[in-house]
């Protein structure tokens, strides 16, 4: 079996599957986020990262697979230190102290132990394009907090610019047009 694949299993073990997220379950949702991940030329670490990107829950999320302080090693033996460094700051994530000025501080807070870690230029990108990435499967699959996300998205996005891979811009440039877009009557 690969990575992608034990990890998939081991996200139906934990009960992914069986969470409510926007779309559907958590599961479909990480899948959708590692599929676009994909398509858009993330690296493998990403694309597992982002299957994954959940695991911790998240300051959005507070729902988790794996407990923080205990199983980190658990998702690491299957995914790597790499990608589980990239779930776990993303999970770890503080977004109200981190997210806003993230092109100009450079630094990501932990919520979990109010510590804070500037990134260089590669984290931060994995980090940006996870959370653009992710934010976008939300947008698109959760009419309820659509249209305050997409307002949110398209103040924020910008605001990345320097950050986030070329891919992952122009993905969220040509979906967040489609939200502006008047959607026909039927």
């Amino acid at each position: 079996m690969s990575t992608f694949e034990d990890l998939g299993s081991l996200l139906l073990v934990r009960g992914a599957d069986e969470i409510d997220h926007a779309g559907g379950s958590l599961y479909v949702h990480l899948h959708r986020v590692a599929k676009r991940l994909r398509s858009l030329g993330a690296s493998d670490t990403l694309v597992i990262a982002g299957l994954a990107h959940a695991a911790y829950g998240t300051d959005g999320f507070p729902t988790h697979l794996f407990d923080w302080q205990t199983e980190r090693p658990v998702l690491e033996s299957v995914i790597g230190t790499e990608a589980e460094l990239i779930v776990y700051r993303y999970g770890a994530c503080d977004r109200e102290t981190t997210w806003r000025d993230l092109a100009e501080h450079r630094t990501v807070t932990d919520r979990f132990t109010g510590t804070s870690e500037e990134l260089g230029t590669e984290d931060l990108r994995d980090f940006v394009d996870l959370t653009i990435v992710n934010e976008l499967d939300v947008l698109e699959n959760d009419s309820e907090r659509a249209l305050k996300l997409g307002l949110f998205l398209q103040e924020q996005i910008p605001r990345w610019q320097s950050l986030a891979s070329p891919a992952v811009l122009a993905a969220s440039e040509g979906i967040l047009q489609l939200q502006e877009s008047p959607q026909p009557l039927s």
